[in-house]
């Protein structure tokens, strides 16, 4: 008998904001995403293990961790 199991990670943009961004000092588009790692069995993801927030600039693709809180309200803008 063969158990598949692993792990898979979806991303969920929350939203968009216009900011400086601390690595390259540009004005620039920074996307709010949340990642979400689930555990799967057979392929069907079940629950959830791990959760996580963050910023990514567009203009030179550093990512930075953010708190939930801060990510909501930084979406809701």
């Amino acid at each position: 008998m063969f158990l598949l199991f692993g792990f898979r990670t979806v991303i969920h943009q929350l939203g968009h904001m216009m900011r400086a961004c601390p690595a390259c000092g540009n004005t620039a588009a920074q996307v709010i995403a949340k990642r979400v790692t689930k555990f799967t069995l057979f392929f069907i993801p079940l629950f959830p293990v791990r959760t996580r927030y963050g910023t990514q600039c567009t203009y030179c693709g550093a990512s930075y961790a953010v708190s939930r809180n801060e990510a909501t309200s930084l979406a809701a803008r």
